[in-house]
């Protein structure tokens, strides 16, 4: 049961950095890739449609964790409080940006609202890529804020990928100026907590009987639910994006 538990995670961990990766990678860039307000609302409504289903990846990711490896959320509270406090501002920050930048028909408002949303999408990108490099590194916060940078910059290039996938030629092609595809980019998003994972000892931080059991469980049912509705958005907004979003 607990081999199973590991694969689930690496699943929902790949799942997250993937999906939700692609869109913070968009924010991280928005300022180049949008350059007026009708672009930026363009690109907005690039993954308009899937930021909030990609949460959810993370949402079980977290859940499996506490349930299944409450060793390793011990160990990595502890150890990077400081980077998931980043963490959880980056996330706020960023979403209450894209809520909130179209409330109001003022080019100052939408102006504050767009820099949350870099300035989010970019302590998102740094807390993550430290969180990656401490596991890698088999190190605490110090290791893991050095190889931030680099790890960082693996979003910005999977958010070029996938913007040069979704947005209207023109900014497309402005987005095609950086050497990314978005399925080699995924692959090596999908790749990195699977990697860290290796580095994991995974015996030390496993729990005990029924609650492994149970979460193991509950996760493989919901697991068929997620991939299809996600499936589902995926395939309903598959085309390039032709005008702006509720966003």
């Amino acid at each position: 049961m607990d081999s199973l538990a590991v694969v689930l995670l690496a699943v929902f961990s790949a799942g997250y950095l993937v999906l939700a990766g692609a869109d913070v990678g968009v924010g991280m860039l928005l300022p180049w890739l949008g350059r007026d307000q009708r672009e930026r609302r363009l690109v907005i409504a690039s993954f308009a449609p899937f930021f909030l289903g990609n949460e959810v990846w993370l949402v079980a990711a977290a859940g499996l964790v506490a349930g299944a490896f409450p060793g390793l959320e011990h160990g990595l509270v502890e150890e990077l409080y400081p980077l998931f406090a980043v963490l959880l501002f980056g996330w706020v920050v960023r979403d209450m940006g894209l809520w909130l930048r179209g409330r109001v028909d003022a080019a100052a408002w939408r102006g504050v609202w767009d820099a949350a949303i870099v300035a989010g999408s970019w302590a998102l990108a740094l807390a993550w890529g430290s969180v990656l490099g401490s596991v890698l590194a088999g190190g605490g916060l110090g290791v893991g804020s050095v190889a931030g940078l680099p790890l960082a910059a693996l979003f910005a290039w999977h958010g070029a990928g996938f913007a040069r996938w979704r947005l209207p030629a023109g900014l497309a092609e402005r987005a095609g100026r950086v050497p990314a595809r978005y399925g080699l980019s995924a692959l090596v998003m999908a790749g990195a907590p699977v990697v860290a994972g290796v580095q994991v000892e995974w015996s030390r931080v496993v729990a005990e009987g029924a609650g492994l059991t149970m979460t193991a469980v509950v996760t493989v049912v919901v697991l068929p639910l997620l991939l299809a509705s996600q499936a589902l958005v995926w395939w309903t907004f598959r085309g390039r994006v032709e005008s702006p979003s509720y966003l």
